[in-house]
């Protein structure tokens, strides 16, 4: 006959124990915890921070990219002057960012320790 006989074909001898098997899978987990994740929840409890921390005086960009300056603070709800006599109502969650901090009101300041660095070149890596 023009038939060669098929031989079946062993499989890979031993199978590998289970800790090399899954080396790569929580190597890949791993790196991606810190490359990804990790960062990530790291910028968005900062942000979170931030819009907490929003005062009237601030000026905020929304969500919607509108420009403003807070006038009043009432719960979750601001009042943004956008334009002189301007104001629209938004909810503190749809703030993005906020661009310039007001001065704190004078019971508010922090104490001047008087060893404050300027923040030139390097210094501004390296803050306490």
């Amino acid at each position: 006959m023009f038939v060669s006989p098929a031989f079946a074909q062993t499989g890979a001898p031993g199978g590998g124990d289970f800790l090399t098997t899954m080396l790569p899978l929580v190597l890949i987990f791993v790196v991606f915890y810190f490359l990804l994740i990790r960062p990530q929840q790291k910028r968005m409890k900062e942000q979170k921070a931030k819009i907490g921390a929003i005062r009237a005086g601030d000026r905020v960009v929304t969500a919607g990219g509108i420009l403003g300056k807070v006038i009043k603070i009432d719960g979750e709800e601001l009042i943004i002057e956008i334009a002189d006599n301007v104001r629209v109502r938004v909810i503190r969650g749809t703030v993005s960012d906020v661009v310039s901090k007001s001065e704190p009101a004078s019971g508010d300041k922090p104490e001047d320790k008087g060893d404050a660095k300027p923040e030139g070149g390097l210094g501004r890596f390296f803050k306490k």
